[in-house]
């Protein structure tokens, strides 16, 4: 039904845009803004209903992943040759794809479905998903996931985002998600097709706590009712299947909510940066969610949950920066200015160091916390100093980037200006990734 509505209403618009009765009473650019308008905003709503989600039989119990076979309990920056194969081909994706459809996605404030449909073809939602489920994970792979989103962020952090949401999602199913739930909601993103999903964590609140949520879950009956307010959701208009945080009496939870839910809708909010993540406002007015839609059980670790996801955010800004860092030191090197070339300046040289210096250190962070939650031993700690670091440092580093190139750093031809904005994100970002 939601197709069918999205298809009358688009082909009435397009039979609009080409009538020329427009022309004739000048009024084609209004309507040409109006159809881009409701294509852009209403339309997106609709579509979060367009999978329906079925249980494919009684599972007996949920698949766990566990850490690799041979660990230590060394800070081990060794990586096998499988990570190097998945690393190499995500950098080569991000450096041909992503990078080169970077100003026109943050310009169109979405990823385009051709670019989601190359990144699917890497086959990276497989690792997200147990082999017993029709996936490739067969141990957990949380360094994995960091290396994978330091290299999609070398390419554009806001694509980067699009496309590691909804594997943010699986990854938490595969975690946590009871048999049932691993059934109906993660087995899809082992098919051809997988969902767009993502996860709703940030409120819309100074100095936001994920632990003191506004947003409420009440349990009646055999549902839990969700109201409340999140903001900074990537693919929230698109998205067919949600996270989504929220306050119970016994402490914050997680629920699994479907596209297309009544009561659930995205506002129109474009985001500073990481515009091409398509983060919007996601409302929550007395949506009804099935018991059995409660993420994990005794087993499931909240806090868990957002560190895994501040480590996702960590490792975008690293490779974010790492893109300021490779664009800076050509441009320094070529640019003149009184007869010779700018990094030639004192000056000049010591920002790009320390640019390099603060870069290494975020880095080594993020990695340590990654590595230590890939052995299944206690990252809240780490967690907590990546992101303190990070967030300061790669601000820095964007400031840095527009610095150094000056009056060129200001302008839309240059890059420097987009990964400014993406990085300023780091601060405020919660949910919407999950490694």
């Amino acid at each position: 039904m939601a197709k069918d509505a999205i298809g009358f209403a688009l082909s009435a618009l397009n039979r609009l845009a080409g009538s020329e009765f427009l022309d004739r009473l000048g009024m084609r650019q209004g309507a040409e803004r109006l159809a881009y308008r409701l294509t852009k905003s209403g339309f997106q709503v609709i579509t979060t209903s367009a999978r329906a989600f079925k249980s494919k039989g009684n599972p007996d119990k949920p698949q766990r992943l566990h850490a690799p076979g041979e660990t230590t309990d060394l800070f081990d920056l060794g990586i096998t040759e499988e990570q190097r194969m998945i690393r190499d081909s995500v950098r080569g994706f991000a450096e041909e794809v992503l990078r080169e459809r970077a100003e026109e996605a943050d310009a169109a404030q979405r990823t385009g479905d051709d670019v989601q449909a190359q990144a699917r073809e890497l086959g990276l939602n497989f690792f997200a998903v147990p082999e017993s489920l029709g996936g490739a994970a067969a141990e957990r792979s949380t360094v994995t996931g960091t290396l994978v989103a330091e290299e999609l962020a070398r390419g554009d952090m806001g694509q980067a985002v699009a496309i590691l949401a909804p594997m943010g999602v699986a990854n938490a199913l595969t975690h946590w998600g009871s048999a049932l739930q691993q059934d109906k909601y993660l087995t899809p993103f082992a098919d051809e097709a997988p969902p767009l999903a993502t996860i709703a964590l940030c409120e819309p609140r100074p100095l936001f706590d994920p632990k003191k949520l506004h947003t409420t879950a009440i349990r009646d009956g055999d549902h839990w009712v969700l109201n409340g307010e999140k903001s900074l959701v990537p693919l929230a208009a698109e998205a067919e299947l949600f996270l989504v945080a929220a306050a119970t009496e016994d402490g914050p939870a997680v629920f699994i909510v479907e596209g297309g839910s009544e009561g659930l809708t995205a506002g129109e909010d474009p985001s500073m940066g990481l515009r091409a993540s398509a983060q919007r406002p996601l409302y929550l007015k007395n949506a009804r969610v099935p018991a059995d839609n409660r993420l994990g059980g005794d087993d499931f670790d909240y806090q868990a949950f957002v560190d895994l996801g501040t480590l996702g955010w960590c490792a975008l800004a690293v490779g974010t920066a790492q893109a300021v860092l490779d664009y800076v030191i050509p441009y320094v090197n070529e640019r003149q200015a009184f007869g010779e070339p700018i990094s030639h300046r004192q000056a000049v040289a010591f920002m790009v160091a320390d640019i390099a210096i603060e870069l290494e250190a975020m880095r080594m962070l993020t990695y340590r916390a990654a590595c230590r939650a890939e052995q299944g031993r206690s990252f809240q700690r780490e967690a907590h100093l990546a992101r303190t670091l990070v967030k300061e440092k790669a601000m820095q580093i964007g400031t840095d980037g527009v610095q150094l190139l000056g009056g060129h750093g200001f302008t839309h031809e240059y890059p420097v200006e987009r990964w400014y904005r993406d990085l300023r994100a780091i601060g405020v970002a919660f949910g919407g990734l999950h490694l």
